[in-house]
């Protein structure tokens, strides 16, 4: 199997399997609550990029069993960019078309919160236009994305510097293969 081929397998499922997640959870974020979203969403996330480990492991066993630091880095952090590209494209159409309004509810739901916390009615009017403020911001196309790219790539950038490191391996001597 190639390099190009192990990519585009291992990003495309990683790539659906983090599109599928949030899809299934999205519809239920108000049965769940925004603080266990956030845990649901990173779960589902790392979940998805156990795909990286496999896929560079795969490639490893395909190039007969060796594979530098490098090389499995670069694996990685390709299957990495695809499966971002899917989990922005995805937010990018639930946002847009299948829940307009999800910023709405998550500002109902921050002020509400501050409210039952005590807080002040500044601190509410505060915590009111910091969302407002970034709402205007997600409903730009670009900025959303950029946004929403970097909820995932950390995770995937972690999870490929730690499968490349544990993964390499030296090619074995001629003297040993026989």
């Amino acid at each position: 199997m190639t390099m190009k081929k192990t990519v585009l397998t291992f990003g495309l499922i990683s790539g659906a399997v983090s599109s599928l997640m949030m899809l299934g959870t999205i519809p239920f974020m108000h049965r769940i609550g925004f603080d266990r979203g956030l845990i649901v969403g990173y779960t589902a996330i790392v979940f998805s990029f156990l795909l990286v480990f496999f896929g560079i492991r795969s490639y490893r066993e395909q190039a007969g069993g060796a594979i530098t630091f490098g090389r499995g880095f670069t694996v990685g952090i390709l299957i990495t960019l695809i499966s971002c590209v899917f989990y922005v494209a995805t937010w990018q159409l639930i946002y847009f078309k299948l829940q307009p309004g999800f910023m709405d509810t998550w500002e109902t739901y921050a002020v509400d919160k501050v409210r039952a916390e005590g807080g002040t009615p500044e601190a509410v009017e505060t915590t009111r236009r910091q969302l407002h403020s970034f709402k205007e911001a997600y409903d730009n196309p670009l900025t959303n994305a950029a946004y929403t790219f970097i909820e995932p790539f950390p995770v995937g950038l972690l999870i490929t510097l730690i499968s490349a490191a544990a993964l390499r391996r030296k090619p074995r001597p001629l003297s040993a293969r026989t």
